[in-house]
């Protein structure tokens, strides 16, 4: 692995040889992770409901510099989900913030809010002009088609400073745009015969203040590209433990969210326009939140119109949160979900209980029958520094409060499609490889999430921190606490992200499945 400017270099010699010592006694591992309907109160409001965050170094061909973001939400969405199909909320602010000095408060913001021009088309029945109940009138193939009923668009700004008191400016396209048009969903190939050419058109190239370098923007439904075997988890891993600890198994069991869309905003930018200004620290942290209007007034009598029935005031109040995967729906207890929701990371420290003293360990020891399979090295130091501050030397910044969000060195150099690792650091470590530029270190959409958590939850980072604290979690994170031994290094939930289909280049995220073909 080259060693990023800056960064105390990792002792690659010694850990190659840690390695070999590992796989010596030891399969290569698997991984995943996302955050579906996690708290109680979004189940209630799945318009805002972030479901999973990507932040990597583009690795597009021809677009090194570059980082993509990418949040989804809106979880769990069925393709033939009509006649209204999934729009974006008109009455939420959706934003994706920046940490680029590591204090745990974004530096920068970028909003997106949504409106839907509503057409109102009518066809002559009789001698009448009735309005017709679709989102569509014909087919579709252009933006802003005149065949659709309904067309949404959204505005782009970018916050620098405190999200709510700071310096704001609207980023705009070509020729001074503020308003991009937003793809209907995938309705069908008799509505949109060819949907990934009409999908591109609503690739906007855009300009962000202060940025000279043009930045790319799409909001769009896309397949969902988190793997999982959901309701399998959630049943107390209902599987053989005979499968989910064989290596050779990782793809033995269907994909739940395989036939599942979801609704995603996607920047990609030029890292020079994300870092601090003056800064040699090349790590940069990210969060996506939604927020909703405090209060929401029912008309009884709506009037005509488009979604009419509710009047909304007040300020904007968080209500969804989301940065490293996982976290809200498998670490944090039931009764700060919510509250988690609402927070900022710079307010972590009352949730840090739960990452050092993490639950999920002693679940697993429930729903597997096996009591005392659980690390025993408390508090978690390897899980502080793999979610609250970042590696040492890999995505650690120079002067980090522990804080929850995904952290990217953009000095490492993205690593083409085909040679990541679906394990990401986890896996290079473990095969000897060079791959560094995957989860934790940021988030790509190929990173087996999931996988890589278990193992790490059941103490797959002692492992290989072996007994010299070779990657500084801790002395305390060595083999001896680490009940499972090498097992934890196979531990699987049997679906492999990386066969999830994906693009090779922006937005990455495959063509969401048709609602009919």
């Amino acid at each position: 692995m080259p060693t990023p400017p800056r960064l105390r270099p990792l002792a690659l010699t010694p850990l190659t040889a840690l390695c070999a010592a590992i796989l010596a006694t030891a399969a290569t591992a698997p991984a995943q992770a996302s955050s579906h309907r996690e708290a109680p109160f979004i189940t209630t409001a799945p318009k805002v409901d972030g479901t999973d965050l990507y932040l990597f170094n583009s690795y597009e061909s021809g677009r090194a510099g570059f980082v993509t973001l990418i949040a989804n939400y809106l979880p769990l969405q069925d393709a033939y989900g009509g006649p209204n199909y999934f729009k974006m909320d008109p009455n939420a602010l959706y934003e994706i913030h920046l940490d680029n000095n590591g204090d745990g408060k974004e530096d920068l913001s970028f909003q997106f809010r949504f409106q839907n021009d509503f057409k109102a088309i009518k066809l002559p029945i009789g001698n009448k002009m009735v309005a017709i109940p679709l989102t569509q009138a014909g087919s579709v193939s252009d933006r802003n088609a005149a065949a659709l009923n309904v067309n949404e668009k959204f505005s782009l700004t970018l916050v620098r400073g405190d999200r709510r008191t700071g310096s704001a400016a609207a980023v705009t396209g070509a020729g001074g745009v503020t308003l991009f048009d937003k793809p209907v969903d995938n309705i069908g190939s008799k509505t949109i015969p060819d949907y990934p050419a009409y999908a591109a058109k609503h690739v906007h190239t855009v300009n962000i203040p202060g940025c000279a370098t043009p930045a790319r923007v799409f909001v769009g439904q896309r397949q969902d590209p988190f793997a999982v075997n959901l309701g399998t988890i959630f049943d107390l891993v209902n599987a053989p433990l005979s499968v989910i600890t064989d290596p050779a198994l990782i793809n033995a069991a269907p994909n739940t969210l395989g036939d599942k869309n979801v609704t995603t905003l996607a920047l990609e930018v030029h890292k020079s326009c994300l870092l601090a200004a003056g800064s040699t620290d090349p790590v940069i942290g990210a969060w996506t939140t939604a927020s909703l209007r405090q209060s929401a007034l029912l008309n009884a009598t709506p009037p005509s119109g488009y979604q009419t029935t509710a009047n909304y005031g007040g300020g904007w109040v968080q209500v969804s949160r989301l940065g490293m995967p996982l976290v809200n729906e498998v670490v944090i207890g039931l009764p700060d979900k919510d509250k988690f929701n609402g927070s900022r990371p710079s307010g972590d420290g009352q949730f840090a209980d739960y990452v050092t003293h993490p639950t999920l360990p002693a679940l697993l020891e429930i729903a597997l029958g096996l009591p005392g399979i659980a690390p025993t090295n408390l508090p978690r130091g390897d899980l502080v520094t793999t979610f609250l501050t970042g590696i040492p030397g890999v995505n650690q910044p120079q002067n980090v409060v522990a804080s929850e969000m995904l952290r990217l060195n953009t000095a490492i150099a993205a690593v083409p499609f085909a040679q990541q690792h679906r394990l990401g650091i986890v896996g290079s470590l473990l095969s000897g490889g060079s791959d560094f530029a995957g989860y934790p270190n940021g988030r790509r959409p190929k990173d087996d999430v999931v996988d890589i958590s278990l193992v790490a939850v059941m103490g797959g980072l002692c492992m290989a921190n072996g007994n010299n604290n070779a990657l500084g979690f801790g002395a305390a994170c060595n083999p001896g606490a680490v009940p499972l031994q090498a097992t934890a290094f196979k531990l699987h939930d049997a679906v492999d992200q990386a066969v999830v289909p994906l693009l090779p280049g922006f937005p990455y995220l495959n063509t969401p499945i048709a609602g009919a073909k």
